[in-house]
C-alpha cells in the first residue's frame, strides 16, 4: 500500500481521542495496511495507532515478531499485574521512560472484516497494546514516565 508521514510531539492530532469506526470497508482496510507499511519502514516499531499518521480513527496496527495484528475500536477488558517497563515511541523519537504498566492485558476488538476476537497479551506485548490503545485516547507515553533513561 504506502508508507504515510508520522506525527510528532507537538502535533496536537496526538492529544486528542479517537473516534469510533462505524463502518469497515476497504477504505480502513486500506489504512490498516498503510499503517502496516508504515510501522514496517521504521526499522524499530512494533506498534501504531492510527492518530500517528494523522487519522482520528481507533485503530491499531501491531507486530511483536508473531505476525500483523489488526485491531479496530479495541478495548482493554481485563488487566492483571502490574510491570516496570522502558517505553519509546514512534511519535517521540530516541526519548525512552520507564512506565509502570499491567503485567496481562486482555482487549476485545474487530478485525479488518468486522469480525469480534479477543487477544490476551503479556510482558511487552501487554505493554504495547496499553501504549496503542493509550494512543486511542490522546495519552502518549511521556504522560506515564515516572523516569526518564539517558
Amino acid at each position: 500500500m504506502a508508507v504515510r508521514n508520522l506525527r510528532y510531539e507537538g502535533d496536537e492530532i496526538l492529544s486528542k481521542r479517537c473516534r469510533e469506526v462505524t463502518v469497515i470497508d476497504d477504505r480502513i482496510r486500506g489504512l490498516l495496511a498503510d499503517m502496516a507499511d508504515t510501522m514496517y519502514s521504521t526499522g524499530n516499531g512494533a506498534g501504531l495507532a492510527a492518530c500517528q499518521v494523522g487519522v482520528l480513527k481507533r485503530l491499531v496496527v501491531i507486530d511483536m515478531g508473531d505476525g500483523l495484528k489488526k485491531l479496530v475500536n479495541p478495548v482493554i477488558v481485563e488487566t492483571k499485574g502490574l510491570q516496570r517497563c522502558t517505553e519509546g515511541c514512534l511519535s517521540f523519537p530516541n526519548r525512552y521512560g520507564k512506565t509502570a504498566r499491567p503485567r496481562v492485558v486482555t482487549v476485545r476488538a474487530l478485525d479488518e472484516n468486522g469480525r469480534e476476537f479477543m487477544m490476551t497479551g503479556e510482558g511487552e506485548l501487554a505493554k504495547c497494546l496499553c501504549h496503542e490503545l493509550d494512543h486511542l485516547d490522546g495519552i502518549v507515553f511521556t504522560q506515564k514516565v515516572y523516569e526518564w533513561c539517558e
